[in-house]
């Protein structure tokens, strides 16, 4: 939430140097206000009912599920778009009936007109919120290593915002890294 974590666990030794809170002892919108002040890195929030927990911590937020993948070519090489003046990962919304790898594919097909993917392995998990028309809405995005042999021209899905589409190479990688987004960082 505002690119700074919130860890629900069951063990203050996953706190990592996050505001400890006890789940039972905070209210939602206490919760909203302390991840925003300054000075606050990430609220670690310590329960012994995390499957119970989390389905209450769920229950604030509409949740909008999503796919995408981490996009390598043959010149190793990863693809990246640019939105809303940051780099990101290709990724979008899961379609009723459509399942996680199909989703991740063609998102990332749609947004940058690349094709020839394949998915090697399930990545992380990612988790963001946002507001869209004034409702708190919490992202899961399901992540996906990708690779292609595409050589083409890429093209950037103008209508989803995306502005830039490139294969970037370790340096350039580096330099994305400074503009991106937390949950993006996680995934290098």
């Amino acid at each position: 939430m505002n690119d700074k974590p919130i860890i629900i666990t069951d063990s203050s030794e996953n706190s990592n140097n996050c505001e400890v809170y006890c789940f039972q002892d905070i209210n939602f919108i206490e919760l909203q206000n302390k991840i925003i002040s300054p000075g606050v890195d990430g609220i670690c929030l310590l329960t012994d009912e995390i499957d119970n927990d989390w389905k209450s911590f769920l229950s604030n937020f509409k949740v909008i599920e999503a796919a995408g993948g981490k996009v390598y070519n043959s010149r190793k090489e990863v693809l990246f778009i640019y939105r809303f003046d940051k780099w990101d990962l290709p990724k979008g919304h899961i379609e009723i009936g459509e399942n996680k790898r199909t989703a991740a594919l063609r998102e990332v097909e749609e947004e940058c007109g690349v094709d020839k993917l394949t998915i090697e392995k399930e990545l992380e998990t990612t988790y963001h919120t946002f507001y869209y028309n004034g409702e708190l809405r919490l992202k899961v995005t399901y992540w996906y290593l990708m690779r292609t042999s595409y050589i083409g021209k890429l093209i950037p899905q103008q209508e989803e915002g995306i502005t830039q589409v490139a294969f970037k190479n370790k340096i350039e990688v580096i330099k994305a890294l400074r503009n991106t987004y937390q949950n993006i960082k996680l995934l290098f």
